[in-house]
């Protein structure tokens, strides 16, 4: 009887070993499947999504030291001297040289950011929110200049006090 007993264990413990070991092969299969297509799939198209575009001019902005702004308000006292250079094709209405515009469209375009930059709070120019600020300028710059036309912003200085 104890025999008989130890028999009808045995099969039983075996089925769920291999039921077990048989969801294992399953999932990693399945695992292997998934990584293969975003591999393949999903990495490729992202990867043909890069822009491809002329080489464009840089235009500064304000002086040659860069624009002094009073932020924060008027009674603040807080002033931001910054340096802004943008990456842009060249407007189809104007020939534009290295970094020169129309007085006019510059004029425009200084105005927007200086406006954009005097409407700022103080805690807006923290270094953390500087990708934030950079995309607000090019989207004011791009109102001015038409869509599309500016490629990037550049910071190349920044003073607060």
């Amino acid at each position: 009887m104890a025999e008989e007993e130890k028999t009808k264990e045995q099969p039983a413990k075996k089925f769920p070993m291999l039921m077990v070991v048989g969801l294992v092969v399953v999932g990693l299969l399945l695992a292997g499947a998934v990584s293969y297509f975003i591999a393949t799939k999903v990495m490729a198209d992202s990867a043909t999504k890069i822009e491809k575009r002329d080489p464009g001019i840089f235009l500064k902005l304000g002086d040659k030291d860069g624009m002094i702004v009073n932020v924060g308000g008027v009674k603040s006292g807080r002033f931001l001297k910054v340096g802004v250079v943008l990456e842009m094709r060249a407007p189809k209405s104007e020939k534009a040289e290295e970094g020169k515009l129309s007085s006019v469209t510059e004029t425009k375009l200084l105005d927007s950011v200086l406006q954009l930059l005097r409407s700022q709070k103080i805690e807006d120019f923290d270094p953390l929110k500087q990708e934030e600020l950079k995309t607000q300028i090019k989207n004011e710059a791009n109102k001015v200049l038409g869509e599309d036309c500016v490629y990037e912003v550049y910071i190349t200085s920044f003073v607060l006090q």
